[in-house]
């Protein structure tokens, strides 16, 4: 295109610098139809780099999508293989065994932040990985044994509701009553969750029924503490040179470092067949190296909004792993995953 553009400039200059004796009144019209094909030439290259602009813009909003609901399916299947470890060890073990294996694989990330990088910027990431995955992670596992796949990430995809809500209440930020209608529709859909909760605890022996409730709490719970890091880990975004697949490395080595007082013997004493510690391993490479990999490619690729939107698909996406999990597909069930996304789009929109 450019080489276009610069024949056109050539052409141009060749015609200004014309031997003065040469014109005519009737030779000084002779040029017209070059400059006309001068024009012609611009105009086909500026309609060409605004093809090509357009053309990029649309392979980076697909690699965005794509990525996106790679996300969310990575997520979903994880949170499936860890679902059908939780019986072969506790939760805060699953956890440790999770965050080493993460550690590990972004091992090369961690030795190659810059030397100047600020300390106290790295010691807020840690505590973040303390609060958002140690914590956090440990009661999302937990969760994840009591209410399944499905209900699990319904309540989760309340965080970006919550997350609005929490910068009304800490930092003074205004809801739209957009964000207001987000966030009454992932009530409702929480809501929905509790009283299956209830019904099942009515219907079967207490232990199950209790089991669902200690879920729902554990889920709401995870959330916070998921939200709770996410905030020490935005602020360290902002205020420092660290990119996102940097503060997520740190993370996840705070989040490590604070399960290590269980880690001693943990893949011993878990249990694990050969088969089922490959679970645990594949889990962790799609849900969590890869979760956070893809993404960042949603951050870098598409707008925000659109972005956390299409990663809370996973919810809709759980409805059918939850067959395979003993949890067939129900009216109240659907229409909590339906719940959370409409209001995660609502918000994030």
């Amino acid at each position: 295109m450019r080489s276009v553009l610069r024949t056109a400039q050539y052409a141009g200059h060749d015609f200004q610098d014309e031997p003065p004796n040469a014109p005519t009144s009737s030779q000084a019209s002779a040029p017209a139809p070059f400059a006309s094909q001068e024009l012609t030439f611009l105009n086909c290259a500026q309609s060409s780099e605004r093809h090509s602009r357009l053309h990029d813009d649309h392979h980076h909003e697909m690699t965005g999508v794509l990525a996106a609901l790679g996300a969310a399916m990575a997520w979903t299947g994880a949170s499936a293989l860890w679902r059908s470890l939780s019986g072969r060890v506790t939760a805060i073990r699953l956890n440790a065994l999770k965050n080493g294996l993460a550690s590990l694989v972004f091992l090369p990330v961690l030795l190659m932040l810059p030397r100047g990088t600020e300390g106290e910027a790295v010691l807020l990431l840690l505590i973040s990985g303390l609060i958002g995955i140690a914590a956090g992670d440990s009661f999302y596992l937990g969760a994840l044994r009591r209410l399944g796949t499905r209900r699990t990430l319904t309540v989760e995809a309340s965080g970006p509701v919550l997350a609005s809500i929490a910068g009304v209440l800490v930092m003074g930020d205004s809801l739209s009553s957009r964000n207001w209608l987000g966030a009454i529709l992932v009530s409702g859909a929480v809501v929905l969750i509790a009283l299956q909760a209830k019904e099942a605890s009515h219907r079967q022996e207490g232990e199950i029924g209790t089991e669902l409730s200690s879920g729902l709490m554990f889920a709401l719970v995870a959330v916070i503490c998921g939200l709770s890091g996410a905030f020490l880990a935005r602020h360290v975004l902002i205020s420092s040179e660290l990119t996102p697949l940097q503060t997520a490395a740190i993370r996840l080595l705070g989040g490590w470092l604070g399960l290590i007082p269980v880690m001693k013997g943990a893949w011993r004493r878990s249990a694990m067949t050969r088969q089922e510690q490959w679970k645990l391993v594949v889990a962790t490479l799609i849900g969590t190296n890869g979760g956070i990999l893809l993404q960042q490619v949603v951050l870098q690729t598409m707008p925000v909004g659109q972005g956390v939107t299409l990663m809370a698909t996973a919810p809709v996406m759980a409805l059918f792993i939850g067959r395979m999990e003993g949890d067939p597909i129900q009216l109240p069930g659907a229409a909590a995953a339906v719940l959370a996304l409409a209001g995660v789009a609502c918000t994030s929109l």
